[in-house]
């Protein structure tokens, strides 16, 4: 059973928010945040990334979860609304899963998406770079 916590319009299950606990700890940075954003790239024309952060931003959404921050620039949470944001650890490996009701198809590994109203690219105007053509997963 999957529990989660539903704030604005993300969903960060336990498993997920627990992933980012133990990362900052690790880390050593526990009042840093994590960032989930939607960048131009990947096989299917946009990308997810994650990036730890000091921070938000004056534009974010954040949600808290478990005492876990999560920033989301606005134009991301145009593209994450709706989605459930999980850990998954497994035999073949362990991840970040994001659920994505607006997604219309994928790649393969899960990272790169579509949706219905998406040219190819979002511009959310931070900073994120696609680090080339294509996933580089599948």
């Amino acid at each position: 059973m999957i529990t989660a916590e539903m704030t604005d319009a993300i969903t960060i299950t336990n498993s997920a928010s627990d992933m980012v606990r133990n990362m900052l700890e690790q880390k050593e940075v526990p009042d840093y945040g994590l960032r989930i954003f939607v960048s131009g790239g990947g096989c299917s024309g946009l990308q997810y990334g994650m990036a730890l952060e000091p921070e938000s931003r004056p534009t974010d959404h954040i949600i808290d979860s478990d005492d876990v921050k999560i920033y989301v620039d606005p134009t991301s949470m145009m593209y994450l609304s709706g989605s459930v944001v999980d850990y998954e650890d497994s035999l073949m490996g362990g991840g970040f899963r994001i659920d994505n009701p607006n997604a219309v198809s994928s790649c393969g590994c899960g990272h790169s998406f579509k949706t219905s109203s998406s040219a190819g690219a979002a511009s959310s105007g931070a900073a994120h770079s696609s680090g080339g053509g294509g996933c580089g997963s599948c």
